[in-house]
């Protein structure tokens, strides 16, 4: 082998040539041998460096949707379509399993606590609603459905209610009261969540209450005004559609329980009382907020396992399997569907509207512009309150507040805005 000989070595097995050292040491002759080593060059791969948020930092606000368009479906047809045929295909060579609850008539007992907590924060968030209407100022348009929490309402041209176009869109402010903040969203109570629909001729004569409590009355709170059936036993389907209870006489009495947690009552308008001092209004508005995030975090857990329905052209709920057959829509061609309802899947916003409204950036500075409309943030009506009455803001709410943007001081700065 010629001295000159050279080679290409992988970097890697460089750790090998230490054997030509000890080799060296050992034999006590010169040994060389002349290595060219080959680097191949690395391929590097740029990456940026982002950093990732739950909460994005600018969000755009809920879309608005006319009452001539239908809403969409939470879970998009065809994908609905192609987990029913998935479905078929799996259960197709599998035996029949026993239903769980609810869908066997029974309570699901882990979800008792959540139904209480969802109505015990439901009644404070009522309750202290009418106590910072006392010192925070909220208004509502007298000729549509907006609201506007601060000093002075917003000049925006956004009415779209009766003679607006004589008004030029302006609202026409008065004073606001909880059930403009908190929309009270009623349903058909249920003496049995599994019987039968609810039929056109008996719309009268079945009461309606709000749609949040009688979702906590199927999953298990106990209202004395407000009786519903409980099983004991799992219902026995005799066909695909229909089933009979099963025989409870074997099994003992029934003992009255006391109630899981007591259950909170609405204070009447005239006992309610504003807050003393600025240090008792912090303190109402931070067990406000944290109310409304226990009823609407509440709430969704509820509706993963009953099943809630809407209209998918007005605003009608039904808590139940499937909805009732009351034909009392009146949305946008109704007389085509004869005033029967398009029944779909719900999402919490159709149970609890969040009634958004737009942020005031200083609750004692100068009023909103009317020219600076694109640079101001919107947040829930309850929200909004709390934060205007000495509450932390949540981090969920300040991608839809923009409270990183500039806002300008004069049209001629808002002009050179790019």
């Amino acid at each position: 082998m010629n001295s000159r000989d050279s080679f290409s070595l992988n970097p890697n097995l460089l750790s090998s040539l230490t054997s030509f050292h000890s080799f060296q040491e050992y034999s006590g002759s010169n040994f060389r041998l002349p290595v060219k080593i080959r680097i191949p060059p690395k391929k590097f791969c740029h990456r940026a460096l982002t950093i990732s948020n739950e909460v994005p930092q600018n969000a755009d606000f809920p879309r608005y949707y006319s009452k001539k368009e239908k809403k969409p479906f939470p879970t998009p047809i065809v994908e609905l379509r192609r987990a029913a045929r998935e479905r078929l295909k799996r259960m197709k060579d599998v035996p029949r399993k026993p239903m769980s609850a609810p869908r066997n008539g029974l309570l699901v007992k882990s979800l008792i606590p959540t139904a209480y907590n969802v109505y015990n924060a439901r009644i404070t968030l009522i309750n202290n609603l009418k106590k910072l209407l006392k010192v925070v100022p909220v208004h509502a348009c007298g000729w549509c459905s907006e609201i506007h929490v601060g000093p002075v309402g917003h000049p925006f041209k956004s009415c779209k209610g009766a003679h607006s176009n004589i008004r030029n869109s302006l609202h026409e402010w008065t004073t606001a009261y909880v059930e403009d903040i908190l929309v009270p969203i009623e349903a058909y109570h249920l003496f049995d969540r599994l019987g039968k629909r609810i039929p056109h001729e008996q719309r009268f004569s079945i009461p309606r209450i709000p749609a949040v409590v009688e979702l906590c009355i199927q999953a298990g709170v106990e209202v004395p005004e407000l009786p519903t059936k409980r099983r004991r036993k799992p219902i026995i389907y005799i066909g695909r559609k229909e089933f009979i209870d099963a025989d409870e006489s074997e099994l003992p009495d029934e003992v009255p329980e006391e109630p899981k947690k007591p259950l909170l009552a609405e204070i009447p308008d005239s006992e309610i009382v504003a807050p003393l001092n600025n240090e008792e209004t912090v303190r109402i508005a931070e067990e406000t907020l944290q109310a409304w995030e226990r009823m609407r975090r509440g709430t969704k857990r509820l509706m993963r396992m009953y099943r809630v329905r809407v209209c998918g052209y007005c605003p009608e709920i039904h808590v139940g399997s499937s909805g009732h057959k009351a034909q009392n829509c009146g949305a946008h061609k109704h007389q085509q569907r004869n005033g029967q309802h398009g029944w779909q899947s719900a999402v919490l916003d159709d149970l609890i509207p969040p009634r958004f409204v737009w942020h005031v950036p200083d609750v004692s500075g100068p009023p909103l512009q009317r020219e600076l409309r694109s640079f101001y943030g919107q947040a829930p009506a309850v929200v909004e309150m709390c934060i205007q009455a000495g509450a932390a803001l949540p981090e969920q709410y300040k991608s839809t507040m923009r409270l990183d943007v500039g806002i300008p001081s004069t049209m001629k700065e808002a002009e050179m805005v790019v």
